[in-house]
């Protein structure tokens, strides 16, 4: 059996077995690999299939209207021609190339073509600044760099050793195409690329533990961790998620994601094209609810993902304007608050199904197709991840600890390791298991649920506070676009919850709103849950769109060291001085 066999063979297990998780994660094993390549063992071999060769395997969509379709074996052929080119002006095997490309086809023809090659990608988002991409180039050793005009323009005050690749911008930038003049830097015209041949021949077999990605992580609490994949641990490690999406050949997928980050990869290139199925993008300049649903309906999108922020903005809208409402929906990135699973669940009749991974790994946990969701959880296990809860005070098993992933046998789907920190490593992959950092329960059904990062979850009068919980709450109120809880030092109770609030429009910043949303959460948690303070306030945010509950922490901390001079912090509204009570 060849290697495309074998990696099909393990797709259609899981295919097959989508409705039955018990099933699935007792059939299913790992394939492992000695050598694996995802351009020339998979996609390759897709796009030469006759039911697949002419098949969109790309289609973006502009908000001009504008479309933009590539089918499998128009990308293959493309990718050579990339790949040929970056041969041509001196890319080799093992070269680091950071990637910083909107989603545009040339984002997926370098991916493809890199991987055939064997050089390693670092995506990027085109979001970073001089001072992060000095990081990125120094840390991951970078020696080439593709992106747009706007981008290669950044990088006249980036140090290092490095060539420039231009590559036109989606919009305007595309139809002037002039490369930018970078003093003292090569910079190479993508363009060049289409009139290189279109045939490539692997020479060399690819290892399946070469390197293949490095990934930054969002960096919530401390500056972003290099995570380095290899050529089995996503294109391999995705069938979890191929699982939990629920993907099957031939369908429509639409993730809205931004390239740059992990969950781009997870969901915009290898899951789809696992199941065979096509990636389709909408790209818009500012999010639009009932745009984004028109998109849907005209390419009939049949599989749906999204992050928790862009499923309460489309709950804001009217769900019922998309009258064919995809066969699959999900969510992750953060945890999905029930009231929005209900809400999509009402207007569409269809489930949103909550998945856990991080950049670290492929999904790890998920409701799973076919399961029964109950709602605020995580779900289960995914097929080739052995899951366990460890104390983090005992070390021992437990109902509620932090998730680990036992690594006899190691799941495929899991990352090398951090790149240039053995320290890191050696604390995150200890005692037989590798270490989330995220805390979480486990029911007498084995169905697991969120707790919180380690670091947010605190206590108060020795009880222990989740964060999650209480902002689940919070987000059902109408008023409630966003919201985190943090401790405020508290000299009677160690600390107590407050809540950051963003507002929905039309709501005022005011004592009134406070008291309403505080007695609206006051009837609905425990009384060790109470949530005793409250600000109005955007919140802070990584550039991936994460929460930065530390950044709110930290001037938590800085309010009580100032006491009552607190001038320079926001408006805060107490509990104790709106005179509410429990019902």
């Amino acid at each position: 059996m060849t290697v495309t066999e074998e990696f099909r063979a393990a797709r259609d297990q899981l295919v097959g077995a989508q409705q039955d998780w018990e099933r699935a994660r007792r059939d299913f094993v790992w394939p492992r690999f000695t050598h694996f390549n995802f351009g020339f063992d998979w996609f390759d071999q897709v796009a030469r299939s006759p039911e697949r060769s002419g098949q969109d395997a790309l289609v973006i969509l502009e908000e001009d209207g504008s479309r933009l379709t590539r089918s499998f074996a128009q990308l293959s052929e493309d990718s050579n021609r990339v790949a040929n080119w970056l041969t041509g002006i001196g890319v080799r095997r093992g070269d680091r190339i950071l990637l910083i490309l909107g989603n545009q086809v040339e984002l997926w023809e370098t991916m493809l073509a890199a991987i055939k090659l064997g050089a390693v990608l670092i995506p990027t988002t085109t979001q970073m600044g001089p001072h992060d991409l000095q990081d990125r180039v120094s840390r991951a050793e970078a020696s080439w760099v593709v992106g747009d005009s706007e981008t290669l323009r950044k990088f006249t005050e980036v140090q290092g050793d490095y060539a420039l690749l231009h590559v036109p911008g989606v919009y305007a930038d595309r139809q002037q195409a002039q490369r930018p003049e970078v003093p003292g830097r090569t910079v190479h015209s993508y363009q060049e690329a289409y009139a290189a041949s279109p045939e490539l021949e692997q020479l060399v077999p690819t290892a399946a533990d070469e390197t293949m990605l490095l990934y930054f992580t969002s960096g919530t609490t401390s500056r972003p961790k290099l995570v380095e994949h290899t050529h089995t641990s996503y294109p391999v490690g995705h069938l979890s998620t191929l699982y939990w999406i629920g993907l099957e050949p031939g369908d429509v997928h639409l993730n809205v994601s931004s390239p740059g980050w992990a969950k781009h990869a997870w969901s915009n290139f290898f899951a789809p094209w696992i199941a065979e199925a096509t990636i389709f993008l909408y790209n818009f300049s500012r999010f639009d609810p009932a745009a984004l649903m028109r998109s849907m309906e005209s390419a009939g999108v049949t599989s749906f993902c999204a992050p928790p922020t862009v499923w309460r903005m489309l709950i804001k809208a009217d769900l019922a304007q998309l009258s064919r409402p995809p066969r699959v929906t999900v969510s992750a990135g953060e945890p999905l608050n029930p009231e929005v699973i209900e809400q999509v669940q009402r207007a569409w009749g269809r489930t949103i199904r909550d998945g856990f991974g991080q950049t670290e790994s492929s999904l790890q946990i998920a409701n799973t197709p076919g399961r029964r969701v109950k709602f605020g959880a995580m779900g289960v296990p995914l097929p080739g991840f052995d899951v366990a809860l460890i104390d983090p005070v005992s070390g021992a098993e437990a109902d509620e600890g932090e998730i680990c992933l036992a690594l006899d046998p190691r799941p495929v789907g899991l990352m090398k390791g951090y790149y240039g920190d053995e320290a890191k490593n050696a604390e995150v992959f200890r005692g037989g298991y590798y270490h989330t950092g995220d805390i979480a329960s486990r029911d007498s059904n084995g169905v697991i649920t969120y707790v919180g990062r380690a670091d947010d979850v605190f206590k108060s009068s020795d009880y222990k506070v989740s964060p999650f919980e209480l902002e689940s709450v919070l987000i059902e109120h109408p008023a409630v676009v966003e919201a985190a809880i943090v401790p405020a030092p508290d000299e009677l109770r160690l600390a107590v919850p407050k809540a950051y609030v963003t507002l929905a429009s039309g709501w005022e910043p005011n004592e009134a709103t406070a008291a309403e949303i505080l007695q609206f959460a006051l009837t609905r948690l425990a009384p060790y849950q109470r949530i005793r303070r409250i600000e109005f306030s955007e919140l802070p945010k990584t550039i991936s769109g994460k929460i930065r509950r530390v950044q709110l922490r930290q001037t938590e901390e800085q309010r009580a060291e100032a006491g009552a001079a607190r001038e320079g912090f926001g408006v805060e509204y107490r509990e104790a001085d709106l005179g509410l009570k429990r019902p």
